[in-house]
């Protein structure tokens, strides 16, 4: 779990200085995020949903059984992956050599599909990975 919110952090980080360098991105790049971000996400999420979650609702007691957390983390998974789906084909678009149109569009793309990722991170650190018997150190 560590190693999976290291993997988003760094993608999220990737993204953010691509936001912050817009309009004049290493296009390099954008194909090489591009070409990652949905199996890395897909990879994770897979894992959180086989794995971690399943512990996380097994370390509940009965009065905290019926929490929406696990549903509701479910479904951003779900809302992520359609996300990273759009950000792969702008990325792409502009690995790719084509004009951007609206850089500060394409920023605020990036942008909140990062700061989701990180505030879906830190909902899991303080919240689930204690409750797994997993720190975040």
């Amino acid at each position: 779990m560590r190693r999976a919110h290291r993997e988003k952090l760094r993608l999220c980080d990737t993204l953010e200085q691509l936001a912050d360098a817009l309009p004049h991105v290493d296009r390099l790049q954008c194909l090489g995020v591009a070409n990652s971000i949905v199996p890395l996400l897909r990879a994770i999420h897979r894992y959180e949903e086989t794995v971690v979650f399943p512990a996380y609702e097994a370390a509940l007691t009965l009065a905290e059984s019926n929490l929406a957390s696990i549903s509701r983390l479910r479904a951003e998974h779900i809302e992520d992956e359609c996300y990273a789906d759009e950000l792969t084909e702008a990325l792409l678009t502009i690995g790719h050599g084509d004009r951007i149109e609206n850089a500060e569009a394409v920023g605020f793309m990036l942008r909140g599909f990062f700061e989701s990722m990180r505030r879906h991170i830190a909902f899991e650190r303080e919240h689930i990975l204690p409750r797994i018997g997993l720190s975040d150190s």
